[in-house]
């Protein structure tokens, strides 16, 4: 393979490893063992991990590079864009007629959420879940470029969500916000769609803020 391909196959296979969480947040990101991993030798590697550090998917820390882990103080710039793309996949169909949502993946999403109602679930999933519905949401209105970079702001703000289990009753309120959202889409109450979808965006960022503080908090607390 042209070590140009190689180089692109590379920071592809790494980037999509980041963003869907094969790569936890926690892991040190060395050349050897990422080359071991991808059949390469070190070059391509270091080449990617530079390309991706340059995207803000990847950070240096002290003891060398790790998936990005957001700050507190970034968290609220992180969720102002993720509402702006999300709205957008709204918006762009509520100003041009011509575009038609994906009725099939929208009730798949729902008819997923709906099953959860009387289900066991773990945090994890939960967010994995969410983040699957809104990508899904996006993606329905056709604009590809949009959905990617939703994955790659979800790729960021996925280790402080993960933090701490979820309460029963926030667990079934983002059961009730999804499926309201998606049925309000499906109806063409594309208004109201807009509004349910950038209240739970909202909702969700204030929530991952109060626990990333909190996080912060005890870190502090346990090194005093």
């Amino acid at each position: 393979m042209p070590r140009k391909d190689l180089r692109e196959k590379v920071y592809v296979s790494l980037r999509r490893d980041l963003i869907s969480g094969a790569i936890t947040a926690t892991e040190r990101l060395g050349e050897e063992r990422l080359a071991d991993l991808y059949g390469v030798s070190r070059t391509p590697v270091r080449e990617a991990l530079a390309r991706l550090q340059a995207d803000g998917l990847v950070m240096r820390g002290e003891d060398g590079l790790h998936p990005y882990r957001p700050r507190v103080d970034d968290l609220a710039g992180l969720y102002e864009l993720r509402r702006t793309l999300e709205s957008r996949g709204i918006v762009r169909a509520m100003e041009d007629p011509t575009v038609q949502h994906n009725r099939r993946a929208i009730e798949d999403e729902v008819n997923s959420w709906r099953e959860l109602l009387d289900s066991d679930y773990e945090s994890t999933d939960v967010v994995l879940m969410d983040e699957r519905f809104h990508t899904t949401l996006l993606a329905a209105s056709g604009n590809a470029a949009l959905t990617d970079a939703l994955r790659a702001v979800n790729a960021k703000v996925r280790p402080v969500r993960m933090l701490g289990p979820m309460s029963t009753d926030n667990f079934r309120d983002q059961i009730g916000e999804h499926i309201t959202i998606g049925e309000l889409v499906l109806d063409d109450k594309l208004a109201d769609a807009l509004f349910a979808l950038e209240t739970h965006i909202d909702t969700s960022r204030d929530r991952v803020i109060a626990r990333a503080e909190q996080a912060a908090w005890l870190a502090g607390a346990v090194r005093t």
